[in-house]
């Protein structure tokens, strides 16, 4: 097994990588040369999955300098497994279909709410959903652990506008992670739920927070949030957490890994104990078995996950020689037109934003979103991209995890993810909903 160790020297240099559009020095190299172009035209991609990096043996580093731009120099050590990251897609054509045990109109939920699911165009359930969507009707207590990108949303959305629907005084919180990935469900909600005199608020920081609480003082059925800001909302005594009857705790891991667990558990202590709890997780560790422990009362399991990443996602490696420039390497893979919709990810929010503007520079449309970022304009740097007015989004960790944006033809690592989960949760924005993707890694 080839394992890449990576040697990262903070100082100051330019996006991610190369010093400048014009510099031939790679950020991924060792004794590279200034003052040459590079001669590549087309991305020259994995070749030995076993890996030659650096000579492939265990301790030859290469050296890189990140973009904190403190100008401070240190050295932090990542180590993954090169062969993880060369994967060649399954085609599509060559899995066995699924066969769902359902069809939406088979669900015993209401007929305005099923017309609603029709417009949406939704007409077989997913893995996820034909599983999940019973037991939540039911009453169930559940665990779902299923791959990003599986249709999660619908399976408690669905069944939970359906309680509703059936007792107007029921209330349900769904906790999040992300502020993307809280508007993302509301958007949603707002789809299933149209016309049925439901409503939802969105309760995420970086947004004025007195909005929410206007829409809050009206009792919404739905509240959607982080852990940050429902807690802040519950000290200032505008959420009252024991009229709630259901909760919603969305990518569980991935809150886990941001160290929300203090808030999650400030938050469920606030909550009835007689109370409905969906659990939804895209990975099963024992500190994810605990909090189910914790927080769930005899759960029903549901899983679908059978592998990584999905099997529609072209995984491949783009090393760069030395003499080489990461950054021209990236521009000219731009120039193809394959590379349709692209979502480039980079370490530092400092590398993100500048990596963008060269971009730019270069006559390609780029934006960018990062933790520096208000709301509003993350929101519409992600609309911009979402809508095909930019061909390129640039974006830190901040945007692996939730996002649902539909047709991204390729995941690039400019900068090498921390860990493997980072890798899954970044290239899991390709191949989404059965169509095919690529993810390419920067070495």
């Amino acid at each position: 097994m080839a394992t890449i160790y990576i040697r990262r020297v903070d100082g100051r240099r330019s996006p991610s990588g190369g010093r400048s559009q014009g510099s031939s020095r790679s950020s991924y190299s060792q004794g590279s040369q200034q003052g040459s172009r590079p001669t590549f035209s087309r991305p020259k991609f994995g070749g030995n999955s076993r890996g030659n990096f650096s000579g492939g043996s265990r301790g030859n580093f290469s050296r890189t300098r990140s973009n904190s731009g403190n100008g401070k120099r240190g050295f932090q050590e990542m180590s993954i497994d090169l062969s993880k990251l060369v994967n060649k897609a399954k085609p599509i054509l060559d899995e066995a279909p699924f066969v769902p045990k359902h069809q939406f109109t088979d669900f015993e939920i209401e007929q305005v709410l099923k017309d609603n699911i029709a417009k949406k165009g939704y007409i077989t359930p997913t893995p996820i959903q034909d599983n999940s969507i019973p037991l939540v009707l039911e009453g169930n207590d559940i665990v779902g652990i299923a791959n990003t990108g599986t249709g999660k949303t619908a399976s408690f959305l669905i069944p939970l506008i359906n309680k509703v629907l059936k007792d107007r005084d029921q209330r349900a919180l769904i906790m999040v992670p992300t502020r993307e990935l809280a508007i993302q469900i509301e958007q949603e909600f707002y789809g299933f739920a149209k016309g049925l005199g439901i409503n939802a608020v969105c309760c995420v920081g970086g947004a004025g927070i007195e909005p929410q609480i206007r829409v809050l003082r009206r009792r919404p059925n739905f509240v959607i949030g982080t852990p940050g800001r429902l807690k802040d909302l519950m000290e200032r005594g505008e959420l009252e957490l024991s009229v709630f009857q259901t909760v919603v705790l969305d990518e569980a891991d991935r809150m886990l890994d941001m160290g929300f667990i203090p808030d999650m558990r400030f938050i469920m202590a606030k909550m009835s104990k007689d109370r409905h709890t969906l659990f939804f997780s895209a990975t099963l560790s024992r500190e994810i078995e605990s909090l189910i422990h914790e927080f769930l009362s005899k759960p029903a399991r549901v899983s679908v996950k059978t592998r990584d990443t999905a099997q529609t996602i072209d995984q491949d490696v783009v090393r760069v020689p030395a003499g080489s420039s990461k950054f021209e390497m990236l521009v000219d893979m731009l120039g193809d037109p394959s590379f349709n919709k692209v979502l480039v990810f980079g370490r530092t929010k400092h590398g993100v934003e500048r990596l963008a503007k060269d971009l730019g520079a270069r006559g390609i449309r780029a934006d960018s979103i990062h933790g520096d970022k208000t709301h509003g304009r993350r929101q519409k740097a992600l609309g911009l991209f979402k809508q095909d007015h930019v061909q390129v989004l640039v974006a830190t960790d901040v945007a692996a995890r939730g996002l649902d944006i539909s047709g991204v033809s390729h995941v690039i690592n400019y900068d090498l993810p921390a860990t493997y989960e980072d890798y899954t949760h970044r290239i899991g924005r390709t191949g989404r909903a059965g169509k095919a993707g690529m993810a390419l890694t920067f070495i």
